[in-house]
């Protein structure tokens, strides 16, 4: 009977089940430790978007944590409005799941950067010292070549200068569009400015070398070999410093100054 086709087949149901049981647990138990490393992840790159962790540099858990808590405070922000939304626990606030929920997000306008979904409310990352903000870290996405790039984009206290930017996830590619990860394209940012003097988004990756940002202020040096990716940065930083990304709470930070 062992050979038989009802015992093969009640054999591999019975294995299936198992292996099933055991895949599920391991997700869910695995779970918490997951989100953790996202959100250690996260705070890593904001930290690398300001100039606070060096090209290179390996912490530990721990002092990414001691200095994320020391350097920044978390706000969540109305993207319509611009007001904070004190109401919604930046802690614990998934951005990502809440751009994919109808019941908390909105569909986009038809925009260059290809951003479907908004949420109605976003994170933002206030570095402060002595009741001062020093820089605002801003969560960006859009599409570039083969896919969705997720980063971090950071300004100074003015709200114009950029302090710098951070990719931490993307799927281009590696040589090419994948550079935006390099640290020696990335250093070509800090000094830039975000706007001009109407307070128009007027950053942009060009086509090749650009000056310095005393004389070339609103362009960065192109990707070489992937001029798609290069403007798929270019439009996804002017759309969330756009309308209808950050710019309504930007332009009251500039006017209220508020933290």
């Amino acid at each position: 009977m062992r050979h038989s086709v009802r015992y093969t087949i009640l054999f591999a149901t019975a294995l299936c089940a198992v292996c099933s049981i055991l895949v599920s647990a391991t997700a869910v138990a695995l779970r918490e430790r997951q989100q953790e490393n996202k959100l250690l992840d996260q705070r890593r790159n904001v930290l690398r978007a300001v100039g606070l962790l060096a090209v290179g540099e390996r912490l530990p858990r721990e002092e990414i944590e001691r200095r994320f808590s020391e350097n920044f405070e978390v706000r969540a922000v109305h993207l319509e409005s611009g007001r904070y939304a004190d109401e919604v626990d930046p802690r614990v606030y998934d951005q990502r799941r809440a751009r994919s929920d109808p019941q908390s997000s909105r569909a986009a306008p038809e925009n260059p950067a290809k951003v479907r979904r908004l949420p109605d409310v976003a994170l933002v990352y206030l570095q402060t010292r002595d009741a001062r903000v020093e820089a605002i870290v801003l969560p960006v996405e859009g599409m570039g070549l083969w896919s969705t790039l997720y980063g971090y984009l950071a300004l100074s206290g003015d709200a114009r200068t950029i302090r710098g930017i951070a990719f931490y996830e993307h799927g281009e590619t590696p040589g090419l569009g994948g550079e935006v990860d390099n640290p020696r394209w990335r250093a070509r940012w800090p000094g830039r400015l975000a706007f001009d003097e109407s307070w128009e988004p007027r950053i942009a990756v060009a086509k090749g070398r650009v000056g310095p940002p005393e004389q070339d202020p609103y362009r960065v040096d192109g990707l070489s070999g992937s001029t798609l990716t290069s403007n798929g940065v270019t439009n996804l930083v002017q759309f969330w410093l756009g309308d209808h990304g950050f710019g309504s709470y930007l332009e009251r930070y500039r006017r209220e100054g508020e933290i």
